[in-house]
């Protein structure tokens, strides 16, 4: 048991020094409240990562339910051409086209808010920029030699890193050189939603469970002063 915790600290503290690569992260501003963000959320999912990446522990018809979205809205707006509202988020991409040419199957992204967190997802897709060197043309600030594509150049457009000494030593700042078909302002939205949406995958019952908090502290203090109260009808006459 010893040696499985020092596992688990090691694997954390290398995660943690991983995960942003010595990049500040930008926050995510994630609300999941905000019905109509997970819709859209879900809608660029399916538009720009559904081709690679797999969502496979959600179905269309939960999505329909938490957002309190018409079922045929849902299937009509959201899922691809053919879908039924009872299927899984699949891919369509196949084992052996993925290895072939990527090298290895794109991963299920269920848990990937859970374990990677919303502000690693949101500076993620925003933090692509042009590298001739690698093999899709692209690099990403938070995850060096990332071996994704960015799905959301066309809208973001194209960036360039530019490196500039400080006292603390190199810094790396991204610029825009060509603009996409989206402003600055609907990027940020569009990446936000899309985030938002995957935080909410990773838990679809999040909100339930939160809500639920105040019920459950309310019994607890109703319980406190009950067993005060007959701890003090018990213990009168002896005291």
């Amino acid at each position: 048991m010893k040696k499985l915790n020092i596992l688990l600290l090691l694997f954390t503290l290398s995660f943690g020094a991983y995960a942003s690569e010595g990049v500040e992260l930008q926050a995510a501003d994630v609300d999941l409240s905000d019905k109509a963000s997970l819709l859209r959320g879900a809608k660029h999912f399916v538009t720009y990562c559904l081709g690679c990446h797999s969502i496979k522990h959600i179905r269309y018809l939960r999505i329909a339910m938490d957002t309190h979205a018409d079922e045929k809205e849902v299937l009509q707006d959201i899922a691809p051409f053919g879908a039924s509202i009872y299927d899984q988020l699949h891919s369509a991409m196949n084992k052996h086209d993925a290895e072939k040419w990527f090298g290895t199957q794109p991963p299920d992204l269920s848990l990937i808010a859970r374990s990677r967190g919303a502000d690693w997802l949101y500076s993620y897709l925003k933090s692509y920029y042009a590298d001739t060197t690698r093999p899709f043309g692209v690099n990403n600030l938070v995850f060096e030699d990332t071996a994704m594509p960015n799905p959301l150049w066309q809208l973001q457009g194209e960036q360039h890193a530019v490196t500039r000494k400080t006292i603390y030593g190199d810094e790396t700042d991204l610029v825009l050189v060509k603009e996409g078909s989206l402003s600055e302002k609907e990027f940020d939205q569009m990446v936000t939603d899309l985030v938002n949406f995957l935080v909410y995958v990773g838990e679809p019952g999040q909100l339930e469970r939160e809500s639920m908090g105040k019920y459950v502290l309310a019994f607890l203090f109703l319980f406190l002063v009950l067993a005060y109260l007959l701890k003090k009808e018990y213990w009168k006459d002896v005291d």
